[in-house]
């Protein structure tokens, strides 16, 4: 399908594309890579009459460690993310999620700052984002403001973001050495997951001694599997241990029925994810 007219804005600066937005109003959107957006246009399920283009602003571009923060740049593309050395070696887990993260012709083209601040549910990063305690820069009219992932995501396709506001950077904190993995479900290449899991740890003395755990397409938003978590905390990741987390992690789903699998099968395989993502988090711990 083809979408609606629009008109097509690109600026050159963060201040020119929040006062563009401010101007166009409500129905006008930004614009990162597309790879959400532009499907719901086609399908008319969403008809912006403007949109505003960031890939021409450098200050959304580039990866960088401040303050032994990691911080990233709004429209760094998946295809970045993979090749850059500093996430590699301080937060892999990017990686690892980026590789599972469509095909390489939209990882080419699709930022991570799209896929974090859209709202999207089957998104891949915003539960890794939950797991790493990300905090997202946002800037609009009034300013900078700094908002965590945990309390960003508060529905399908809503989020903190206020009016005329776009996600320009994404901070995570040190993490030290650290056990890791994404653990996603799919149907076919390219596909939004059936169920995922994300999970950061560190190991003291062979137990746990702090754990996250973010789960992907399961709820109408990224879930943060605190009591899961907490349940794990202090243990030698044993059987039992294991398996009173899973079944605290799969309370908190409330996944819808489709394509994909009825709502039972798939908290089951949000279970699943999260079981082999402990086991790899471990042995990298």
């Amino acid at each position: 399908m083809i979408p609606g007219a629009f008109a097509y804005h690109r600026p050159k600066s963060v201040n020119e594309a929040v006062s563009l937005l401010a101007d166009l109003g409500e129905d006008a959107r930004p614009l990162g890579g597309g790879h959400s957006l532009i499907p719901l246009m086609k399908l008319r399920l969403a008809a912006p009459s403007a949109l505003v283009d960031l890939q021409g602003i450098k200050d959304l571009k580039g990866i960088r460690e401040e303050g032994g923060d990691i911080v990233i740049g709004a429209t760094v593309t998946q295809a970045g993310v993979i090749g850059s050395e500093l996430l590699a070696s301080k937060v892999p887990i990017l990686r690892e999620t980026s590789l599972q993260i469509a095909d390489p012709q939209v990882r080419y083209v699709g930022t991570i700052g799209g896929n974090v601040a859209n709202g999207d549910p089957g998104n891949d990063m915003p539960a890794v984002m939950l797991a790493l305690n990300a905090t997202y820069h946002v800037v609009g009219k009034g300013g900078e403001r700094r908002v965590p992932a945990r309390s960003f995501y508060q529905g399908a396709y809503v989020t903190a973001l206020l009016p005329g506001e776009i996600v320009t950077a994404i901070r995570i904190p040190g993490l030290g050495k650290h056990g890791y993995a994404y653990e996603k479900l799919k149907r076919k290449v390219g596909d939004y997951a059936t169920a995922a899991a994300a999970v950061i740890l560190t190991m003291d003395a062979g137990k746990v001694a702090s754990c996250a755990i973010g789960l992907t397409n399961v709820g109408d938003t990224p879930l943060l599997a605190a009591d899961a978590a907490a349940i794990l905390t202090g243990s030698a990741l044993d059987a039992d241990t294991v398996k009173r987390a899973i079944a605290a992690a799969e309370r908190i789903t409330a996944p819808a029925s489709d394509r994909r699998g009825t709502p039972q099968y798939r908290t089951k395989m949000a279970g699943v994810m999260l079981s082999r993502a402990l086991a790899r988090a471990k042995s990298r711990a």
